[in-house]
């Protein structure tokens, strides 16, 4: 892990086409603005367990409902 010291109005450069700035500098918090090709997925690290979750419930399906729709396309 890296640790670097910013002021309020620096940035750092991530690769070529990453660039983090320290917006403000409050009591317990830092507000970053962050650049980056859309590409890049960018997520809060706390929030990473909550959309692992909800995409693991997205793909869950019913063997009983898959089962019947089987059936009903062989029947046709």
């Amino acid at each position: 892990m890296l640790v670097i010291k910013r002021k309020k109005g620096e940035a750092i450069k991530i690769g070529d086409n990453v660039e983090i700035t320290i917006v403000k500098i409050e009591e317990g918090a830092v507000k970053i603005a962050i650049d980056a090709p859309k590409e890049v997925s960018i997520l809060r690290k706390e929030l990473i367990k909550e959309v692992t979750d909800e995409n693991k419930s997205a793909v869950k399906y019913d063997i009983a409902m898959l089962k019947s729709f089987r059936e009903k396309l062989k029947n046709d």
